[in-house]
């Protein structure tokens, strides 16, 4: 996404056919530090396993009048005087739609940062196919895989963005039916109106949403001074600043009213927002994500900067 100055040292875009190459040798990467990170935080994600028609067992209860006699587990009852019946896991798939952002100012990476937003990015969206997978959720990804329910469906996703092309801005949501959960990760570094007029209807169609903003820490502190000499990654404009410490506080101060304004216009439609700095472990943007995926949004603020 183009930004509001996108006032950080950018390399000038590179062509669809290198970018394709570049993202085709970087993703089997991503794929392997998404696995190692969603193992990390694997135990403490339960999915939406309920009571209700299944094959898996759930638990125990006691018997209720009025029950089917058919329902009582007659093994378990014989250990003590009362008569329990035997539940069964619910096991209805829910659908989740992941989208990472793959335009050019994602390529950017700072001296400051562990990694590449575009890098952070696709690592978050694959660990999340990965625990979602395992939990037996349908995973999608607008405009590159339909929604599956496969143990590998992470790796499957990895494949599709591969032999993907690609394309900026917001994804194509049309294919969507019915409400749905959408993981949108990127840096978002257009107004905050713009973004909104693209995600409202979304919301108003009955998706919830959860929004990942990535973000390199030179973009929050601007470590500049000198003459500095800014491209934006994706128009290749260029600005000259003579002495760079000069606008500091003015860019920080733009960019940070971007941040809230965004943030308090997701939370008002009932949508999650989570800031996610690539100076900052991975594991702590997808622990927030899963627990507002799980649910447990007062837990949610474990590991992002909401």
């Amino acid at each position: 996404m183009a930004s509001i100055g996108q006032i950080v040292e950018q390399t000038p875009g590179r062509d669809a056919l290198t970018r394709a190459r570049q993202r085709a040798v970087l993703v089997p990467d991503c794929m392997v530090e998404a696995k190692r990170i969603a193992n990390t935080v694997i135990a403490g994600w339960h999915g939406r396993r309920k009571r209700g028609i299944g094959e898996n067992f759930w638990q125990f209860r006691p018997y209720a009048d009025g029950e089917s006699l058919s329902r009582i587990d007659w093994r378990r009852s014989a250990r003590d005087d009362h008569t329990y019946v035997r539940d069964r896991e619910w096991e209805a798939a829910h659908t989740i739609w992941l989208w990472a952002d793959m335009s050019p100012s994602m390529m950017y990476k700072s001296t400051l940062a562990q990694a590449s937003k575009e890098s952070r990015a696709l690592v978050l969206m694959l660990a999340l196919a990965e625990i979602l997978a395992r939990s037996g959720e349908r995973i999608g990804c607008p405009g590159v895989m339909d929604p599956i329910s496969a143990r590998n469906a992470a790796e499957r996703l990895a494949t599709a963005l591969m032999h993907t092309p690609l394309s900026g801005g917001l994804p194509d949501t049309t294919m969507i039916r019915g409400a749905s959960d959408i993981v949108l990760i990127g840096d978002f570094l257009d107004s905050a109106d713009e973004v909104m007029a693209r995600l409202s209807p979304l919301a108003r169609r009955g998706l919830r949403g959860h929004v990942v903003e990535i973000a390199d820490p030179a973009e929050e502190a601007f470590p500049y001074s000198g003459r500095t000499e800014f491209t934006d990654p994706e128009t290749g404009e260029k600005l000259v600043a003579g002495r760079a410490e000069t606008i500091r506080e003015d860019y920080r101060r733009a960019y940070f009213a971007r941040r809230e304004n965004l943030g308090g216009s997701l939370r008002y439609l009932g949508w999650n927002f989570v800031s996610h700095r690539t100076d900052h472990l991975a594991s702590e943007a997808l622990v927030a994500v899963h627990m507002y995926l799980s649910g447990m949004p007062g837990r949610a603020t474990h590991g992002g900067q909401l």
